[in-house]
């Protein structure tokens, strides 16, 4: 056996699957990946299944080495910088690490969650049927816990597999859609107006069992407080204070503070990767329009073998690229002589 070691990492990161399911009556949570199709698009490059349990990366770097063997991994999420030994990797593409190289993953751009998913998938003692952590409640496995630097994963050595790539469709741009309700009867019509043309931001306080909004007040008609009922993920409480909460993967399974509206399926990991700081506005859908988009949802999921491709192979050399000069002739700001040096001669060429 081979093992992936976590060298470094940082806040939000652990391992998550499709989620734990069936036990909500009991107030067990699911938890799960806060972005389900990333998470299948990796999984499925290394020929997992796609809702296996793979590693969920937070905003932040980290580094992974292999170590008594290759270990194959896959990559997909969010954008964000990827090396292994001085070549650049790519963004939804699986990829080998021989014995000894350390895969480096920057910041994430534009995004917030990364899925690394392993070749032969990740062991662990299942926990009502799932390996997903929930910090909160102790629950998940390898490690119950976030990731943290010295962690490791006993894995299957890499099969030699040629490398592949996937297809995505493009993401789809535009508000958040919604499904009003179940308690948007607690709303006037002015609050609904309100928080359906209002931009909205995620606060920073925000973690994976509720994103905090920004932005303006919603008001109750009747108080903020029902009979304690259902939530599902993406479901929209309003508390007292006026400041809606997303309910996220890692939710309680009721709550007591009525819901303006729920996030649709389709939306859920999309809206999960909204930046913390970035603008963005809701929109209301029927139940028909909900209900169509979570089934063609679930056919994308279903595709994604059908859209790998063979990868192509190319080496590019960070180091290299680094030392050259690929700007041309370069002058200096503190050098004047330099500023119109062989112009002539640049410009003789068009």
């Amino acid at each position: 056996m081979s093992k992936l070691v976590v060298a470094s990492i940082g806040p939000a990161s652990s391992v998550q699957d499709g989620g734990r399911h069936g036990a909500q009556r009991y107030g067990l949570t699911p938890s799960g990946a806060m972005d389900k199709l990333s998470l299948a698009a990796a999984n499925c490059l290394v020929g997992n299944e796609l809702l296996a349990a793979a590693v969920e990366i937070g905003p932040f770097g980290a580094t992974f080495t292999a170590r008594e063997g290759a270990v194959r991994v896959a990559l997909s999420g969010a954008q964000r910088s990827a090396g292994v030994a001085g070549r650049a990797a790519a963004l939804d593409a699986s990829m080998t690490l021989a014995d000894g190289e350390t895969l480096t993953l920057g910041f994430a751009k534009g995004g917030a969650f990364s899925y690394l998913a392993i070749e032969g998938g990740i062991a662990g003692e299942p926990m009502f049927g799932s390996l997903a952590v929930n910090a909160r409640t102790g629950l998940g496995s390898p490690y119950p816990r976030p990731l943290q630097a010295g962690d490791e994963f006993t894995v299957k050595p890499a099969s030699g597999a040629a490398e592949r790539r996937i297809e995505l469709p493009p993401a789809t741009q535009g508000p958040i859609r919604v499904l009003l309700g179940p308690q948007d009867d607690e709303f006037s019509d002015a609050a609904k107006a309100l928080f359906l043309e209002s931009e909205w931001k995620i606060s920073a306080t925000s973690d994976r069992m509720g994103y905090r909004l920004e932005g303006p007040v919603i008001k109750h008609l009747h108080g903020h407080n029902i009979v304690t009922d259902g939530t599902v993920d993406g479901s929209i409480q309003v508390p007292g204070n006026g400041a809606p909460i997303v309910l996220m993967s890692d939710r309680g399974t009721s709550g007591g503070y009525p819901k303006i509206a729920t996030v649709i399926t389709a939306d859920f990991g999309r809206f999960a990767q909204t930046p913390a700081g970035t603008g963005f506005r809701f929109k209301a859908v029927t139940m028909a329009e909900a209900q169509a988009e979570a089934k063609a949802f679930a056919a994308l999921l279903r595709s994604l073998p059908d859209r790998l491709r063979a990868a192509e192979n190319f080496d590019l050399n960070i180091e290299a690229l680094q030392d050259a000069n690929v700007a041309g002739s370069a002058v200096s700001a503190v050098d004047a002589g330099t500023w119109h040096a062989n112009s002539a001669d640049t410009f003789a060429q068009y």
